[in-house]
């Protein structure tokens, strides 16, 4: 109980004492007897660090004690015997799995046990009884296989207005993939599904045939029939993820318009909540669990295409899924008014669909021999780190092994706070080896080292070995997917490449950005909101002297340091500034001491001075989190300046998710807001650049980057400007200027 005390455990949320591990507590231990006594006579421990970290930290060494200490005073209503291992108790089990809505696993275990499944409590929003009352019978799908059976469809779907549509395609990349079939839906329960590509064999080994299915439609025909119901403004596309759709069908020459998302309705009414994954929503909203493709396309090696699944199976499931789509529409649709998800939705989400399909399919040029020479330097680079590090460890051995890395540091070296895991092996994570090249004893320099050599291992295995695996070979370049809901503050995830994630930090980082370049007789022009979430900050949490020195256009950094430390602004020195900085981003993210020690390499101590004087300064910031904190609370969400609602459904819970959680609703209303600013720019900026000879074709959190022709880079730099820096009008007006940095190069490195 008192090594445990002293060393912590970062799982149960108990502190310890910093710096102290298991090895060094059994120690103390050992000579003192227990935690009290060690505390009474800690001015006798020689060695400073150990000595520091008992005395500034006894109450929370005190505390540990208490976390992990037994309550064996405790009551219990049972006996040891009570607890032997036996048979469960049908009722009391699937009473349990209904409470917490387990709705598979009690069907199956139901089954098992022979029983009728118990009763699930409805979800959250019910279904609609018109569409509950509707069955999911796979049988009643049906096969599109003449022009006659398919115009049947398209005039109830005319006569409809609108309808759910999904293709099935050979590959997630959509610029890669091939259409395989189409899925359209006018009624639930009513579906149908075209094959178009389908093999009449089932394998794509040696032996497998190319030949195509039987009782198929020519694609080309399909899409000329297919064309007007598509391009209708009259007949409304319902689709789930409909920037997918909307891309393959572009490729095969047909343009998607107008559209409703089922995935994006599900993220403006319900972001924070759950994910909005058509199988989740099915099963969350409709009660009902989807067709699984596993079984169809197979995993590992033997895995296979969707056109080489039977179209009999392939009918069940792909008319299924448009049949979901249509049920989630009419039921998300009607109420997203009554969610207050009408503005967001309507402004930012759908309109946003074929704003970034477009700049998806453009893609960015990237220079493969750029690429190719950097991975060769960066491998010369871990070569030399790697022999420099053999020589700091005495001894030969893997640097990309945890273990080794341990062994060395912590049982060669002797390094003080190794904690071990559950599988005996040593934390080696960045936090530790950033801590221990910190601290400046043992090991140290070897830890620095070991981090330099895993930077240039990530920069060349995500980065200029894999970036070259992106290449699209008909287009020569990289075509990154975003990700609208994907996070639950409103930002864009990029995906297969990342390319939003590209360090920028280091020297190494930002020559990657040399590699994505122009076309020849064009420029890229980058365009990136100046520190735009502390704007809003500054707005939100109406701090008067940050809002002045924003409309002053001052050092915003300088600044807060000069009002933090008393340090007149002609006297602001770069390490005192780079305090400034740090506490200011730091801030917005709830930052604690501990986290900003390690960012700034100072005593914890010290830094939570930084962070109490920083609240002092600006007694708004600390208002701010208390009031969204206390509003997340009663409401379980916040919301941005536009009304987006992130849902904190974890805001009351114990433990560890509850400082997670507030430190979450503190950030998400800033984020949020630069976000839904971002998302308004590039919804407007097609039509604002629409005479320009350009095209926006990548998006980095607050970063916009665009190809145009060398003469025209002027006009588009001011067009561009105007659209991002009035984004929030008239929704919003912000009491601080938006500024948005310009610049333009040959590449993304020159222009940054």
């Amino acid at each position: 109980m008192d090594v445990q005390a002293l060393a912590g455990d970062s799982v149960d949320n108990i502190p310890g004492a910093p710096g102290i591990g298991v090895k060094t507590a059994a120690l103390l231990i050992n000579e003192y007897g227990d935690v009290e006594n060690l505390l009474a006579h800690a001015e006798e421990i020689k060695q400073p660090k150990r000595r520091q970290s008992l005395q500034e930290n006894a109450e929370l060494i005190r505390l540990s004690r208490e976390l992990v200490k037994l309550d064996c005073d405790m009551e219990l209503d049972f006996t040891l015997c009570d607890l032997e291992v036996k048979e469960p108790d049908p009722e009391k089990l699937l009473a349990f799995l209904a409470e917490m809505e387990f709705r598979t696993l009690a069907k199956r275990i139901a089954e098992k046990l022979g029983v009728e499944p118990p009763a699930i409590p409805e979800p959250e929003v019910e279904p609609d009884p018109e569409i509950a009352a509707v069955p999911f019978d796979p049988d009643a799908y049906e096969w599109v296989k003449d022009a006659d059976a398919l115009q049947v469809w398209l005039d109830r779907i005319n006569a409809r207005g609108w309808v759910a549509v999904d293709t099935e395609t050979t590959a997630l990349d959509e610029m890669r993939a091939d259409l395989v079939g189409i899925s359209l839906a006018v009624e639930p329960g009513q579906a149908c599904y075209i094959p178009l590509t389908h093999k009449a064999s089932a394998t794509d080994d040696l032996f497998g045939s190319d030949e195509l299915a039987e009782g198929q439609m020519d694609p080309s025909q399909v899409l000329d029939m297919l064309r007007p119901v598509l391009e209708d403004d009259a007949v409304m596309k319902v689709g789930q993820n409909m920037k997918y759709d909307a891309k393959i069908f572009a490729r095969n020459g047909v343009s998607v318009a107008p559209i409703d998302d089922t995935m994006l309705l599900s993220y403006a009414m319900h972001a924070g909540l759950h994910n909005h994954g058509m199988d989740a929503l099915s099963e969350r909203y409709l009660d009902h669990i989807p067709i699984p493709i596993k079984p169809l396309l197979g995993s590992g090696k033997s895995a296979i295409t969707f056109d080489r699944v039977p179209v009999k199976d392939a009918v069940k499931y792909a008319a299924e899924d448009a049949d979901i789509t249509l049920r989630l529409w009419e039921l998300f649709k009607p109420r997203l008014h009554r969610e207050k998800a009408t503005t967001i939705y309507e402004t930012e989400e759908r309109p946003l669909v074929p704003v970034l399909a477009e700049m998806e399919m453009a893609g960015v040029k990237v220079d493969r021999e750029v690429l190719s020479r950097m991975s060769n330097a960066f491998a010369q680079k871990m070569a030399a780190l790697e022999a420099e590090i053999h020589e700091l460890a005495g001894q030969e051995f893997n640097i990309a092994s945890p273990k080794q890395i341990g062994e060395i540091l912590f049982d060669k070296l002797g390094v003080e706070g190794g904690k071990k895991g559950k599988t005996g092996a040593y934390a080696t994570g960045a936090d530790v080896l950033e801590d221990i090249a910190a601290e400046g004893g043992p090991g140290a320099e070897l830890a620095a080292r070991i981090l330099d050599w895993r930077q240039l291992a990530k920069l060349k295995s995500t980065y200029t070995d894999a970036l070259q695996e992106h290449i699209n070979p008909e287009t020569g370049r990289v075509h990154t997917s975003y990700m609208i809901a994907g996070a639950n503050t409103g930002r864009l995830a990029s995906t297969d490449p990342n390319l939003q994630n590209i360090p920028v930090r280091t020297e190494e980082g930002r020559r990657i950005r040399e590699a994505f370049v122009a076309d020849e007789g064009k420029v890229l022009v980058s365009l990136d909101y100046s520190q735009i979430e502390l704007r809003i900050l500054a707005h939100i949490a109406d701090i008067d002297a940050l809002k002045e020195a924003f409309r002053q256009g001052l050092d915003i950094h300088a600044m807060t340091a000069s009002e933090m430390f008393e340090v007149p602004l002609d006297q602001m020195t770069p390490e005192i500034r780079r305090k400034a900085k740090a506490i200011n981003f730091g801030v917005i993210y709830g930052i604690s001491g501990y986290g900003l020690a390690r960012n700034l390499r100072i005593p914890r101590k010290e830094a939570q001075e930084f962070i109490d004087r920083y609240f002092e300064r600006f007694p708004g910031i600390r208002a701010y989190m208390d009031n969204t904190i206390a509003f997340a609370k009663q409401h379980e969400y916040v919301q941005t300046l536009f009304g987006r609602r992130i849902h904190t459904p974890q805001i009351n819970a114990r433990g560890p998710h509850a400082g997670f959680a507030r430190r979450a609703a503190i950030n998400a209303p800033i984020q949020g807001t630069a976000a839904d600013v971002i998302r308004r720019a590039m919804v407007k900026m097609p039509e604002a650049i629409a005479g320009l000879p350009a095209k926006m074709l990548l998006q980095v959190h607050d970063e916009l980057i665009f190809e145009v022709d060398e003469a025209a880079a002027t006009d588009l730099e001011a067009t561009a400007r105007a659209v991002m820096e009035g984004a929030p009008m008239p929704a919003v007006q912000l009491s601080v200027p938006l500024t948005v940095d310009a610049g333009r190069g040959k590449n993304w490195a020159e222009a940054h």
